[in-house]
């Protein structure tokens, strides 16, 4: 290392969203001198504007449909969710976008929080405004922004909604249009309809959730209980008379209040001096090596590397970064990365969608889901097991709280846990995981037969 004096600080982390934070949080922790640079509001996209909002918004309607499937509760339940408690609720979860809590998290952390918008200035440099810092390391956390479509009109169009003006809505609207139907597509049109709204969700795929296997999005399809026009994309986007328009190539129109654009974002690469560093901004993200580095002093981490739009990586990296600075030579490794999709009935996925051997099991056939709803028997539900005969290489699933019970997959996946092993483990009963006892059981029939 370099002596303490020849830097302003040991560690610069331009980005305060979950990654950036995540990463001070651990250097900091190892006695570094750290800062982190943040334009708008401590905590970022995930905590303010994306995976705490949405989440909230989505938890009363689902929580409503869950009375009403269970007999005796049902009865208790009348009338429909109270959208303006729903709103409160949501700007208690995000402090009412007051970021001073996460100020003095930092603070009492250790971590110098720098106002502003920040940019690389050159090696070990940084630019916040009209000052300059430098540090031994610079890490990127500046993350990613909504992608719009090249759909004639679109850009032009006022009050468009991205993911930011849908989780910070103040009046629920009567018609929602939502283009794409990805993770945030989904989550807010079911949000929307659970909280009294009209929804129409478009995607050109003939499936929603189109990244992921075939079979969990048109399972989803079925349950999600909101209007679909799939199969075609928008040829035309307009205003006219108060509602969005949105044109399709059989002549169909689609008229709302409001139009949501959910699909997908883009790493913001722009803007923050990387060509003072002598790198090249690619729109696919920064590259890094497996230690996350970028280059001599300078790392990158969460949504910038093009990577994973996914909280969870960003934080990962985030602490593969920090060993790696810290001394510890570590790698990152994406064999097992968890998937979940917050819907009702939710949506999980880890690893590889296919291979040697693959076996579904359906949640009708486990006795938890009887005990869980009436209608056990038509709800889509079903736990798919993917192996080469060995180990388990990746699941996917859709059910009652399936980001949590398919976790156990994650685990058996990147820990390499042979079958045999995993056969031997006790699943709780009544549990959704019983399901993998099943799926392992007939698994083993599989291999054993060829």
């Amino acid at each position: 290392m370099s002596s303490p004096d020849q830097y302003d600080y040991d560690v610069i982390v331009i980005g305060g969203g979950s990654p950036g934070e995540h990463f001070a949080a651990a250097v900091a922790g190892g006695g570094l001198r750290v800062a982190i640079v943040e334009r708008e509001l401590l905590g970022g996209e995930c905590t303010f504007w994306a995976c705490i909002p949405s989440k909230t918004l989505l938890r009363p309607g689902e929580a409503l449909a869950a009375a009403r499937d269970v007999p005796g509760a049902s009865a208790a339940v009348t009338g429909q969710v109270d959208a303006a408690a729903a709103l409160a609720w949501r700007d208690f979860m995000v402090s009412s976008y007051d970021d001073a809590g996460a100020e003095k998290w930092a603070r009492d952390t250790g971590i110098e929080v720098l106002r502003g918008d920040g940019k690389l200035a050159g090696p070990h440099t940084v630019a916040v405004g009209a000052t300059t810092c430098t540090a031994e390391h610079v890490v990127l956390a500046t993350g990613s922004e909504a992608f719009i479509p090249p759909i004639p009109g679109l850009r032009d169009l006022p009050g468009v909604w991205t993911n930011r003006e849908a989780t910070a809505v103040k009046e629920i609207p009567k018609r929602l249009l939502v283009l794409g139907a990805g993770p945030t597509g989904v989550e807010m049109a079911q949000a929307f309809t659970g909280l009294g709204a009209s929804v129409a969700l478009v995607d050109g795929a003939d499936h929603v959730l189109p990244r992921e296997p075939e079979a969990l999005g048109r399972a989803l399809g079925e349950a999600l209980g909101v209007e679909l026009h799939l199969g075609q994309h928008a040829t035309n986007a307009s205003f006219a008379d108060g509602e969005y328009v949105l044109d399709f190539p059989d002549g169909k129109q689609l008229r709302g209040d409001k139009l949501l654009v959910a699909t997908g974002r883009t790493p913001r690469v722009h803007g923050i001096g990387l060509e003072t560093a002598g790198i090249e901004p690619n729109p696919r993200g920064i590259e890094t090596d497996e230690r996350m580095n970028v280059a001599d002093g300078l790392w990158a981490v969460g949504d910038v590397t093009g990577q994973w739009n996914l909280t969870h990586v960003g934080k990962y990296q985030g602490r593969v970064a920090a060993a790696n600075i810290l001394g510890t030579p570590t790698k990152v490794d994406y064999t097992a990365i968890p998937r979940v999709v917050f819907t009702d009935p939710q949506v999980a996925a880890v690893g590889a969608a296919e291979g040697d051997h693959t076996v579904t099991v359906h949640l009708s056939g486990v006795a938890r889901t009887a005990t869980y709803t009436r209608e056990y028997d038509s709800r889509p539900g079903f736990l798919t097991l993917v192996s080469d005969g060995n180990v388990l290489t990746g699941a996917h699933a859709i059910g009652p709280e399936a980001g949590e019970w398919l976790q156990q997959a994650t685990v058996a996946i990147r820990a390499r846990i042979p079958l045999d092993v995993l056969l031997d483990v006790v699943q709780p009963f009544p549990t959704f995981s019983e399901a993998f006892l099943n799926g392992l059981r007939e698994l083993d029939s599989k291999r054993k037969q060829k």
